[in-house]
């Protein structure tokens, strides 16, 4: 059976972000992505210089540790990266399905996939101007019809300034069939050094009268939850 690269597999804690924030899930995030964004957070699970860490791991052994941690417990399982769309997670994914388990998966969607129909959740979150990434946007269209049989797909950006916020509500428009969810973004990803609640907090006002004052009601805006009980903490 094909193995997987995967970076780590934690939980069960909540999910901080999204549609799905507050949902008690487990995590498994892949290693490898297509992408080096600027700001990037999870450089363990993207970056080369890391990958004798990853474990090779098949859709058997990945499926036996979730059981393990959830109690066999039907959860939510959230699969991230890096960029799980360059791996093959259908056959995990039909395996917990099975067993009454949920699945979510966030990609920037740069690679379509055929198990994004059967998926729960397909978010799908572009990287903005700030990230030093430029989406291709045919690639993405591909992503959101592939997904067509996720129960539902969503769109989420990551804010950092104006241009930014400008580049989102771009976005939005190109694709305003999506469920549309904003969130400040971090900018301290150093796991060593502690987050400031109050910039935290501030980025997210910000965020909130900015699009109030342009009357645009299209999004729900969010913090990161994670970031705000946890900081920069890894496998949370």
């Amino acid at each position: 059976m094909t193995t997987l690269r995967i970076a780590e597999i934690f939980g069960p804690t909540i999910q901080g972000e999204g549609a799905l924030i507050g949902e008690p899930t487990l995590f498994v995030r892949a290693g490898g992505c297509d992408y080096r964004c600027s700001w990037c957070d999870s450089l363990h699970a993207v970056e080369s210089a890391y990958r004798q860490q990853w474990a090779a791991m098949t859709p058997d052994a990945i499926w036996a540790e979730l059981r393990r941690l959830s109690d066999g417990q039907p959860i939510t399982v959230s699969i991230s990266g890096g960029n799980p769309a360059i791996q093959d997670f259908g056959p995990l994914i039909a395996m917990g399905r099975a067993a009454g388990y949920r699945f979510a998966c966030e990609t920037q969607g740069s690679v379509p996939r055929a198990w994004f129909s059967d998926l729960d959740t397909l978010v799908l979150s572009p990287k903005p101007p700030s990230s030093g990434e430029t989406v291709d946007w045919g690639l993405f269209a591909e992503c959101v019809e592939a997904g067509r049989g996720a129960r539902e797909t969503v769109m989420k950006i990551v804010i950092f300034d104006q241009r930014d916020y400008a580049w989102a509500k771009d976005a939005h428009s190109r694709h305003p069939e999506l469920p549309l969810f904003l969130q400040p973004g971090n900018p301290e990803v150093d796991p060593a050094v502690p987050v400031d609640p109050q910039a935290l907090a501030d980025r997210l006002g910000w965020l909130t009268e900015t699009a109030m004052a342009d009357r645009w009601f299209a999004p729900r805006i969010l913090p990161q939850l994670h970031v705000l009980i946890w900081g920069n903490k890894r496998g949370v």
